[in-house]
């Protein structure tokens, strides 16, 4: 079984490792990173309030005593997990980000004894997931990945589960689905969160405002347009919600379908990229003379729309900590291996909303 000791994946025995390394505890890792023992419990229960630069220190120092969260047993005593991250491919730059996070954090997957590999998989395409799914799951002990709402999918997922193959899905869910658990906003409510921040910088006039999404393949998307149109209907009907378009989180495109709202609807007053590609919207605001009239509201907080909100090009972005979503993914997997239930110590992702002026 993919979560199960195998006592055959090292030759070394427990009774042959250094002391130092079948003995340690909270305490020798927290005297080897320079911290307290709280502050070690908090990081390796991936509890929020440390620097990124102390849970660093904290997961290598675990890792070179080779202490075992559960206590159970040595790191080096059971084989380490293999698991796969599916990230959509194409110019998206926080699942770019996500994805370069993911393939240079082997040393702290190490110190958990896992290991990881980033795939890339085509944008968009819910039969060509399927297959990697199915196609990676004879390789892998643990998969976490973007879903699409497509019954092949759906029918991946579980056969994965028949298998022992444990799914997360991550930014995005899958319903009716075996997979184990979901690493990711509450999109409902991030959607009502940009209507209201929309809302509140037009103010108590009537206006017009539009989405851009990704895809609505995406069941994030989707959740995201339903919790804006519901937040209008209910508190703010005097503004008018004109439609919705798809960009595929591409610039280019979004860059085309800003011109075509901007010269459907000259009064327009505010927009809300559901998905990626924010520059494009950006591009097509400035060269209107528009970028400072027109409320702009996004996703993910990367290199390129911290610059967009730094020259208010950009008004908010909605995100969340990908630290925190990978370690996410490495408790769920780790409470698995431990017989224990897939979120057990595990806390729901926050809904950070960044401006120009609390930029971190």
């Amino acid at each position: 079984m993919p979560f199960s000791q195998d006592d055959s994946a090292t030759d070394e025995s427990a009774e042959s490792l250094p002391r130092r390394r079948r003995m340690a505890g909270m305490g020798d890792v927290a005297r080897l990173a320079g911290v307290s023992s709280a502050t070690v419990d908090r990081v390796l229960n991936q509890r929020p309030g440390v620097r990124s630069v102390t849970v660093q220190r904290v997961l290598k120092a675990a890792g070179e005593l080779g202490y075992v969260m559960d206590g159970a047993l040595p790191a080096s005593a059971l084989k380490p997990l293999r698991l796969a991250f599916l990230i959509p491919a194409g110019t998206n730059r926080f699942l770019g980000m996500l994805g370069r996070l993911i393939g240079s954090s082997q040393d702290q997957l190490a110190s958990f004894n896992m290991r990881a590999r980033v795939d890339y998989i085509e944008s968009f395409k819910p039969e060509l997931l399927a297959q990697h799914l199915r196609r990676i799951g004879r390789d892998v002990d643990g998969i976490a990945f973007m879903a699409l709402e497509h019954p092949t999918v759906r029918e991946a997922v579980d056969w994965l589960a028949e298998r022992g193959v444990p799914t997360v899905t991550l930014i995005s869910d899958i319903a009716k689905t075996r997979r184990v658990a979901y690493v990711g906003l509450d999109n409902r409510s991030a959607g009502r969160s940009a209507g209201y921040l929309i809302a509140r910088f037009i103010g108590p006039r009537p206006a017009k405002v539009a989405m851009i999404a990704g895809s609505l393949s995406y069941r994030a998307h989707e959740e995201r347009e339903m919790g804006f149109l519901h937040l209008f209907e209910e508190l703010f009907p005097a503004i008018e919600v004109v439609g919705l378009r798809e960009g595929h989180d591409d610039e280019a495109r979004n860059y085309r379908q800003t011109k075509t709202l901007l010269a459907q609807h000259p009064d327009l007053a505010g927009i809300y990229n559901i998905g990626g590609g924010p520059e494009g919207i950006a591009r097509a605001l400035k060269e209107a003379g528009r970028q400072h009239e027109v409320v702009f509201v996004g996703h993910g907080l990367t290199a390129e729309t911290r610059a967009l909100l730094i020259e208010g090009a950009m008004d908010a972005v909605i995100t969340q900590n990908p630290q925190a979503a990978l370690m996410d993914c490495v408790a769920i997997f780790a409470n698995l291996r431990a017989g224990r239930p897939a979120l057990h110590g595990t806390e729901s992702p926050r809904t950070e909303i960044i401006l120009r002026e609390n930029l971190p």
